[in-house]
């Protein structure tokens, strides 16, 4: 592992705890769910305080020692929004993103914000691990699930994503993109799909430079004048992404808290699939493009055991 991935990897709120043991974990867990009363509260700090993979040793733990399945004693403990945030915390990153790719596509209705959350925030190689993964688990190709369920330039532009034809760096940034857009009534949303879809993030950072440059304005004020729909959401995703994917989620967390009601769906599934990878970064973001921090945020739009977990994950107020 080079330096700066290892530097990277040290981004998240949640670390793997130094003197661990996952037997005492797994007695710890099963006393706070035996007899009367379920001590949540001693769910959360410990789960909080473990890395991903250490919760999956706590579980294999927890069936040697009781024969029964940590998950569904949890399930069946737990309730609401908690035991959501709880469980998506005992699911390994790559069977939680297979998961939710599954039950986006196979729900009743289409759930895009998902598909776009996921497949433009992810990383080449986590795309190429998904898509195998998806095949072992369900038996299905995922390519052919998400085109099956879905339609048009969004469709075309989710498949690109899913193959991962990145090119290299190397190509002519000439006008293609401000042709597309700009220059011609009426969009060739096209050219847009293939240029975002096959490009490195490094490569697209180049174009939006040239872009700016000819068009005289940033590419996200195009998408938005020309696309409209779950095509502009994703396309916009993808280029706020290979800007910067930590603050794509930092927005992504406000705009889930931002207004009337919170949208606990998208809320869980940033808190649980960054705490390990950059969840100090969306911080630092979020405080830097809004008028609070992300902790206070999240204090004052949840409640219950439920604020406690995500406040843990989010692991300090950047006030």
């Amino acid at each position: 592992m080079s330096i700066s991935s290892m530097l990277q990897a040290n981004r998240g709120t949640v670390k793997a705890s130094l003197n661990f043991n996952a037997t005492t974990d797994a007695e710890a867990l099963y006393k706070a769910m035996k007899g009367l009363g379920t001590d949540e509260a001693a769910i959360l700090q410990l789960l909080v305080a473990r890395s991903n993979v250490q919760r999956q040793q706590i579980k294999a733990a927890y069936k040697t020692l009781f024969g029964k399945d940590l998950v569904d004693d949890l399930k069946s403990e737990l309730t609401g929004k908690f035991e959501t945030l709880i469980v998506s915390l005992m699911t390994p990153p790559l069977a939680y993103d297979v998961a939710l790719l599954r039950n986006a596509i196979k729900g009743a209705g289409t759930n895009e914000k998902v598909l776009v959350e996921v497949l433009a925030s992810r990383t080449p190689q986590q795309v190429k691990d998904i898509v195998t993964a998806y095949r072992q688990e369900y038996d299905a190709v995922l390519e052919e699930d998400i085109a099956g369920d879905t339609s048009g330039h969004f469709k075309r532009l989710l498949v690109i994503l899913l193959c991962i034809a990145l090119v290299t760096a190397t190509q002519d940034i000439k006008p293609a993109l401000f042709k597309a857009g700009e220059q011609k009534f009426g969009t060739d949303e096209q050219s847009f799909v293939t240029i975002l879809g096959n490009r490195s993030a490094e490569h697209l950072r180049k174009v939006f430079d040239a872009y700016m440059k000819l068009a005289g304005f940033e590419m996200e004020e195009s998408i938005k004048r020309e696309t409209s729909g779950s095509l502009k959401d994703l396309l916009l995703a993808v280029v706020k992404c290979a800007r910067s994917v930590p603050a794509y989620f930092a927005e992504t967390v406000y705009y889930a808290m931002k207004g009337a009601g919170t949208d606990d769906d998208t809320l869980i599934r940033v808190m649980v699939s960054r705490s390990e990878v950059d969840m100090l970064d969306i911080r630092t973001e979020f405080r830097r493009m809004f008028a609070c921090s992300m902790f206070s945020m999240i204090k004052g739009d949840t409640g219950g055991d439920y604020r406690k977990t995500l406040l843990l994950l989010c692991g300090g107020d950047d006030a």
